[in-house]
């Protein structure tokens, strides 16, 4: 099979959907790759490494749409790439549609399969959501740390204290992937830290791993309304796959909330899970509503293209070489993919994305004849 490798052109966005090596493996195994010029660059992968590897180097991304059949992509496609999609095309990538209605259009209007990695399931874990899901993470109590410092917009907190000065208070509401990461970054930097959720075996796991140096919570609207008014920082990290997360914080918590404090919503390419959350980019990372600090960035493991990179094309690299196979050969070495497939010939065909975006989803094998 044809497989294409384009540059990222989201603003900010320098991570590769393929290494080098990922390359080379799928060329040892009868593929064709096509890597634009420059798409690794920023990832610190040059065109020479994949070259070297095998991939055949063009120009432009539509010249990687025009010889490839599978695109192996990071972020959701911009209105450019969209419109160079086919009916032809399996489009292989992160689209996060619930929050993105108008990429949900183009997509559906393309007739392309498209495949989102963040809705791919298996034994109860989101194996390809979890490499970005743990950077993102472990970088929320790192960009949040940096924010509370009041050059930077914050009240002036050091996050792990001093002799006769106590540590800052960070709460974490949501003990998935992301929310433990954060954690474990959080506790490093000596914070005190709180960590809320629903699922009482989530909040098990969190005891069990750190004991009595993290307070475990069940989140209710009084929960969250009575540790979001003691914090410092705020990391926001609750997902329902595929669908729009749930609002926990809503605007009136803010004014009980201390003035320079930090919010930074994991969620919010999921639509986020403050009320008062925007998308916000690298380049235009925080603002500020009633006096608390806001941190909302879209792509945030974005700003660590090599490591990301490495992590992204590491987990997605065994699905690669099953979707060469063909969608039915697919499917069938990883029966996973299924709930993967969120737009397949016009149609939507997850349930959990077709919740957000109002709407019912299509058995994705009927739609695709498998």
């Amino acid at each position: 099979m044809n497989i294409g490798v384009i540059k990222e052109i989201k603003p900010d966005e320098r991570r590769v959907a393929m290494l080098p090596g990922a390359v080379a493996d799928a060329v040892h195994r009868g593929n064709t790759v096509i890597v634009q010029i420059g798409a690794g660059a920023g990832a610190g992968a040059p065109d020479e490494a994949f070259a070297a590897a095998g991939a055949t180097m063009v120009s432009t991304a539509q010249d990687v749409f025009d010889q490839a059949q599978l695109i192996v992509h990071v972020k959701e496609p911009q209105a450019s790439e969209i419109a160079m999609l086919t009916p032809d095309h399996v489009l292989f990538t992160y689209l996060h549609l619930a929050a993105y209605p108008k990429v949900a259009e183009g997509l559906l209007a393309s007739g392309a399969t498209c495949i989102a990695y963040e809705t791919v399931e298996t034994g109860g874990t989101l194996p390809l959501l979890a490499p970005m899901s743990h950077i993102a993470g472990r970088l929320s109590s790192q960009v949040g740390a940096f924010y509370l410092m009041a050059p930077n917009g914050g009240m002036g907190i050091l996050l792990g204290g001093h002799a006769g000065v106590p540590a800052g208070q960070v709460v974490v509401i949501g003990a998935g992937a992301a929310g433990l990461n954060a954690v474990d970054v959080a506790v490093g930097l000596g914070a005190q830290v709180t960590v809320l959720d629903v699922n009482l075996e989530a909040l098990e796991r969190v005891q069990h791993r750190w004991g009595s140096r993290v307070v475990t919570d069940y989140s209710t609207r009084g929960s969250v309304q009575e540790w979001t008014s003691k914090a410092d920082l705020v990391v926001g990290a609750v997902l329902v796959a595929g669908d729009k997360s749930p609002i926990v914080v809503d605007r009136g918590m803010l004014a009980t909330m201390k003035a320079g404090a930090v919010m930074v919503d994991i969620s919010i390419d999921q639509g986020g899970c403050f009320e008062t959350s925007r998308e916000t980019t690298h380049q235009d990372p925080i603002y500020e509503v009633d006096g608390i600090v806001h941190y909302a960035v879209g792509n945030i493991p974005g700003s660590v293209p090599h490591t990301s990179s490495r992590a992204l094309s590491n987990a997605t690299l065994p699905y690669v070489h099953a979707l060469s196979q063909g969608m039915a050969g697919a499917v069938g070495i990883r029966p996973e993919l299924i709930g993967g497939i969120n737009v397949a010939a016009g149609q939507l065909t997850n349930a959990a994305v077709a919740h957000g975006l109002n709407t019912k989803a299509a058995d994705p094998l009927v739609v695709l004849g498998i």
